[in-house]
């Protein structure tokens, strides 16, 4: 099957090895989790079963030997959303096996500026991610295999400028 007819879903069903996400936005807040991200803010505590549903696929990707990672490239101070985020949302999904990274431009140039966010699925599938200007998720657009390529050095890149999460945090982390 042609990466052009497949979906962006059924990549997550078929990878063999390795998915791997860049994240540039600082605001994901109007593309899902918006109640939990208003609970957050409102100081509630986190739901036991918040994201059970990612954590569960993440379990099963690693339980296969599959490795599921992303570099969030940001800034501080963290906006709300991202202080969100990244205590809610990386810390639980941690528990399901997936790894994280920081790419901090607070100090340094941004390596990828204008690069959009992307999955990339055994370095041979990407799909590109499209946001409005709030941060809304408007689809993802799954690219000729071609492509590939040029998303892997996006990655390289990417993870070569950043730090694990778990450094980052214990330095940056609120």
């Amino acid at each position: 099957m042609s990466s052009s007819s497949r979906t962006f879903s059924a990549l997550f069903d078929s990878f063999d090895r390795e998915a791997f996400r860049l994240e540039t936005l600082d605001d994901y807040s109007k593309s899902g989790n918006v109640d939990a991200f208003q609970s957050f803010l409102a100081g509630e505590p986190q739901p036991a079963d918040y994201n059970a549903d990612w954590v569960a696929e993440l379990h099963s990707h690693i339980s296969q030997g599959k490795r599921v990672y992303r570099v969030h490239i940001l800034s501080r101070p963290l906006t709300p959303y991202l202080r969100f985020e990244l205590r809610w949302g990386y810390q639980k999904n941690m528990s399901g096996g997936e790894e994280f990274y920081v790419l901090d431009t607070t100090d340094q140039p941004n390596p990828l500026e204008g690069v959009p966010d992307f999955w990339l699925f055994d370095s041979t599938d990407t799909a590109v991610l499209r946001y409005d200007e709030d941060g809304a998720f408007l689809g993802a657009e799954v690219l000729e295999a071609g492509r590939a390529g040029e998303f892997a050095e996006y990655r390289e890149t990417a993870l070569a400028h950043s730090e694990p999460f778990t450094d980052w945090w214990a330095t940056y982390g609120e």
